[in-house]
């Protein structure tokens, strides 16, 4: 694969501003290096040292405050499938933001504590994707959620493969075994970290948006939640349109104060909120009051704790709303 660009970040380090760049920049750790490209200088500070990007620590910092909002709304939601699924997706993308603001933030630090933090970043991203996917696989019910054994399966699974990653790009980044020194020269090959990091995330988030379509379509037989799930998509992707192929346009006309990763963070924000609307637009808030009369409606079972829909002939009962949304969007 020597002719092929598969692997190579120099193109990637040159228009956008990445974790990875940060471990493949082997003089300074940050996302200046062989491959050229604009500078994000951003706001100057004292001895020669700048912010890079104050825009996206702001907006990461706002990032944290919503997903912590959210994961307390998620606790009052007591009947919700997923529930417990949901908040360790909102504690990953914490986790994600806080290092964003050292590592793609440009924030004034040390070599090795920039490494350490864009280590973890990595690390983070392919973990709380597998989390998202695995919130969709949760909602067809093949274990039951929010138990002991559903949880600790995702943590393991999840904590594998923060704990692979994360010491494969620290091990880049540090050379503690000397294996990926030669990504630190052009074209900046790392065939690991470009798996890791650039392909299996977006398959991670493709497989979640066909699963979650396919239990809202067939299963729930809904239409609205779509337009949550959809509108997620498509602003996760506006974002990296923004970091991958416009962010060299806008340092450039900016003179290296702004680039796309600004905007890649504002959207990724929006993204995961509009993720927590589809996920409450297609689930219960409470359990549903115990029935004054023997009576059932055609089509709902009677079972505690779940809002039964009629599907394929048989009652198909479950935690998620049996109306196409609830009353808002939250709950």
């Amino acid at each position: 694969m020597g002719s092929t660009a598969f692997g190579n970040f120099d193109d990637f380090c040159k228009d956008s501003t990445l974790p990875v760049c940060n471990l493949l920049s082997q003089q300074f750790h940050n996302q200046t290096g062989p491959w050229g490209g604009c500078e994000l200088t951003g706001i100057s500070l004292s001895h020669g040292r700048h912010l890079g990007n104050i825009g996206s620590i702001i907006l990461c910092g706002l990032g944290i405050v919503m997903a912590t909002f959210l994961i307390l709304k998620a606790d009052k939601k007591k009947a919700a499938v997923g529930r417990r699924e949901i908040q360790l997706f909102l504690i990953g993308y914490i986790l994600i933001s806080i290092c964003e603001i050292f590592s793609v933030g440009e924030f004034p630090l040390n070599d090795t504590v920039r490494i350490a933090f864009s280590g973890i970043h990595i690390g983070a991203i392919i973990a709380t994707t597998w989390i998202l996917m695995l919130n969709a696989v949760v909602g067809y019910q093949l274990l039951d959620d929010g138990t002991p054994l559903s949880l600790s399966l995702l943590a393991i699974s999840s904590g594998a493969l923060f704990v692979g990653t994360g010491y494969i790009a620290l091990d880049t980044g540090y050379s503690w075994s000397g294996f990926w020194d030669s990504s630190y020269k052009l074209p900046n090959r790392n065939i690991a970290l470009y798996v890791l990091y650039q392909l299996i995330p977006l398959i991670f988030l493709v497989a979640f948006y066909v699963l979650e379509t396919i239990l809202v379509l067939r299963v729930l037989g809904e239409l609205r939640p779509m337009i949550y799930l959809t509108g997620a998509a498509l602003l996760f992707a506006i974002g990296q349109i923004f970091n991958y192929v416009i962010s060299k346009y806008i340092c450039d006309g900016s003179s290296g104060k702004v680039d796309g990763a600004l905007f890649e963070t504002f959207f990724t924000l929006l993204a995961v909120g509009m993720l927590f609307v589809f996920w409450s637009s297609i689930t219960e808030d409470d359990w549903p009051m115990p029935a004054t009369e023997s009576y059932t409606a055609p089509g709902y079972t009677a079972n505690a704790g779940y809002a039964g829909q009629s599907y394929a002939g048989q009652s198909y009962a479950q935690g998620y709303s049996s109306q196409s949304y609830n009353t808002q969007p939250y709950n």
